[in-house]
């Protein structure tokens, strides 16, 4: 992404693990600050999945204009470049239009792949080759793929779950196509100055209390319509191996609808991986010594106030 003249685009990032309250801190904050929110989360990307990716209702929508959301049907593909292509327009837009970026959410690799400008190599997708490897899943178990990828990616694959299909799919889809590993990806990126003048924040709170909030927060999806809105998703026509259903949550559920799995052991499956999942991305949010760390028992307004003077002095107090 290029500057705008010598000066460089101030970023706001807010990021932290699955539930511990970074959407409802950044509503709180970017009305005050004059911000608009982008959302960096790879299960938002995708339409008619609202419930089950917690994604910010019309109201919250209404208060705080929100993008990459509701960018592509369920049976798309969707990549980290594709993601770091749309977050650059936006950034520029909403620099331009006088508006501060505020990039919120717990994907840490779309987060990366905008302020460290991950370089992509390879020839793109290879639809024939994902197809051979989505059977291969189908007929031999995701874990002979998983096993596969351990051997020629051992860096890729002890960074993705054993479970996560598309993940497996596509780093055995690059390797297979290019003749190079997927982590090579980024070995190869220009590791530089991020071309954003960044203040970064993290959100975590006390374990225990993370996972209490984690459990109760998958009740409220379940009491809110999750299961209905899976089913209407297949009944649109949606395939159990699109991209969008194989997000946590929507995999455990169609499985459920497909073969009649015990409905309290589906519930409890999605609790467990979702607390796995914040653990892993705990992990990768606390490499970043750029996070500035808060906890969320400090109270939303203090919170508020302590990154909204933070963004006065830092990105909009002086030039670049």
């Amino acid at each position: 992404m290029e500057e705008t003249g010598k000066r460089k685009i101030p970023l706001l990032v807010l990021v932290g693990p699955t539930a511990v309250g970074k959407s409802r801190l950044a509503l709180e904050v970017a009305p005050r600050i004059g911000a608009e929110i982008i959302s960096a989360d790879s299960a938002q990307v995708y339409r008619y999945m609202d419930i089950g990716t917690a994604k910010p209702t019309a109201r919250e929508q209404e208060l705080v204009k929100h993008h990459l959301i509701d960018l592509v049907d369920p049976d798309q593909d969707f990549s980290v470049s594709d993601f770091q292509r749309e977050a650059d327009r936006v950034i520029s837009q909403l620099y331009r239009g006088g508006k501060l970026p505020f990039m919120v959410g717990g994907t840490g690799l779309y987060v990366n792949a905008v302020i460290d400008r991950y370089v992509f190599q390879g020839r793109g997708k290879n639809i024939g080759l994902r197809r051979q490897l989505q059977q291969a899943a189908r007929e031999q178990g995701l874990e002979v793929l998983y096993r596969r990828l351990a051997e020629v990616d051992p860096a890729a694959a002890a960074k993705i779950h054993p479970n996560d299909q598309k993940r497996i799919i596509r780093a055995l889809e690059v390797y297979y196509q290019d003749g190079i590993p997927i982590s090579r990806q980024v070995e190869l990126t220009r590791r530089q100055e991020s071309p954003y003048r960044l203040l970064m924040f993290g959100l975590n709170m006390e374990r225990e209390e993370l996972y209490r909030r984690i459990d109760r927060r998958v009740e409220e999806m379940m009491a809110a319509g999750f299961l209905e809105e899976t089913r209407r998703l297949l009944e649109k026509g949606f395939k159990p191996d699109s991209p969008g259903l194989q997000v946590l949550g929507y995999r455990q559920l169609v499985r459920y609808l497909e073969n009649g799995k015990g409905w309290k052991e589906t519930v409890a499956e999605i609790k467990k991986e979702t607390r796995q999942l914040a653990k892993r991305q705990l992990t990768w949010f606390r490499r970043d010594r750029r996070i500035i760390w808060l906890q969320a028992e400090d109270g939303l307004e203090a919170l508020e106030e302590l990154i909204s003077r933070a963004v006065k002095e830092k990105l909009t107090s002086h030039a670049n």
